[in-house]
């Protein structure tokens, strides 16, 4: 019965132009993909044939029971036959289609006995992925260049779906996900792993995958989350488990970078920051400076950027402002990342303080 909806399924694909343009839903590359899938095409097939029975009742009636045909109306209120009929029909469907869908259901919960647990956590505009069994993680974050997005640059083909670090996961291997956030409701949502799941402050939601075939896989936020929700991508990079054990080792044993300043200078801290600030922080704060306010602040000219107390503008962006949009940024960046922000900021639009900031003050004012 499945392999026939798969059939019917690929049917309604069967003009490449169609595929391309995804006018169905994909059948994914996981279980509970197949089965969403499979799920999909009978009600899809079951709507089709209703459809087909009451629009053929209603073309035949129309044609053969016209008045100038000279048929004259039935006179009867009612017959329960047909009341039984169209009360039993209703409900044999729905059976056939709640059957599959608990079955569906059951399946997508299934969380027991995974090979390995990653806890998303969803950031205004970034993903963060944890690697709870070897104490690893990163944030994930948007890397389409900003020239594409103001309309300087021609837009490529992975536009807004693309990111610096994608999520690394082992194919056949059971990966079960916990998400949460850490400001607003986010979804994570990757339509070929069957996966879309809420992150919600204070709370934690499960999933699982287990991927079948090695390849990249794209996603998005599905929850409105803010004037970046459109910049907060998710990338998947399925691969062979052997490939994935020497990856994994690889970032665990990754050695954090130590505080230098050995060769830091202001054209290196301001071109590295350049790319950076236009990369993470203008989508709040624009890339000329000026800001949303009153959510988000301009640089340009404030306090902040321009005060001669270079350790408060660094300890505003290391962490944060509480119950405010801007976050902490001491765990998302190293040192010298932080420390070529911060002296861009201060340098940057006519501003001209002068001030370079060192990756060992940026070590020194970590909590």
């Amino acid at each position: 019965m499945v392999s026939l909806f798969r059939v019917l399924g690929a049917s309604v694909l069967f003009l490449p132009a169609l595929a391309i343009a995804q006018i169905n839903m994909p059948s994914g590359v996981t279980p509970v993909s197949h089965e969403i899938y499979d799920l999909h095409m009978m009600v899809f097939w079951i709507v089709v044939a209703i459809l087909a029975v009451v629009y053929g009742v209603v073309i035949y009636t129309l044609v053969n029971h016209r008045k100038s045909k000279g048929v004259v109306a039935a006179t009867f209120s009612e017959n329960t036959t047909v009341e039984i009929i169209w009360t039993i029909i209703p409900l044999l469907i729905i059976t056939a289609i709640l059957v599959p869908s608990i079955r569906v259901l059951i399946d997508m919960d299934d969380f027991d006995a995974a090979e390995l647990t990653v806890k998303v956590t969803g950031h205004q505009w970034k993903w963060q992925y944890e690697y709870l069994e070897h104490g690893v993680g990163f944030f994930s974050n948007l890397s389409t260049p900003v020239a594409q997005m103001v309309g300087v640059d021609k837009k490529n083909e992975w536009y807004l779906l693309e990111v610096d670090k994608p999520l690394v996961l082992p194919t056949n291997r059971k990966v079960r996900f916990v998400l949460t956030s850490n400001d607003v409701i986010h979804s994570w949502w990757v339509p070929e792993l069957g996966i879309k799941r809420d992150a919600v402050p204070g709370y934690v939601y499960e999933g699982w995958a287990r991927i079948e075939e090695p390849g990249t896989y794209r996603g998005q936020c599905a929850e409105l989350c803010g004037v970046g929700h459109g910049f907060m991508p998710v990338v998947v990079e399925a691969v062979d488990p052997q490939a994935f054990d020497v990856w994994i080792r690889k970032l665990a044993s990754a050695v954090p970078s130590v505080a230098s300043d050995q060769g830091w200078t202001l054209p290196t801290a301001m071109e590295r920051g350049a790319v950076l600030y236009d990369q993470h922080c203008a989508v709040c704060h624009k890339i000329d400076g000026s800001g949303m306010p009153p959510t988000f602040p301009a640089l340009t000219n404030s306090s902040i950027a321009t005060s001669t107390d270079v350790n408060r503008h660094v300890d505003l962006v290391l962490h944060g402002v509480p119950h405010t949009a801007m976050q902490a940024y001491a765990p998302q960046f190293d040192n010298e990342e932080l420390a070529a922000i911060i002296t861009y900021e201060r340098n940057a639009w006519g501003h001209n303080t002068g001030d370079l900031v060192l990756p060992s003050q940026i070590q020194a004012q970590r909590r």
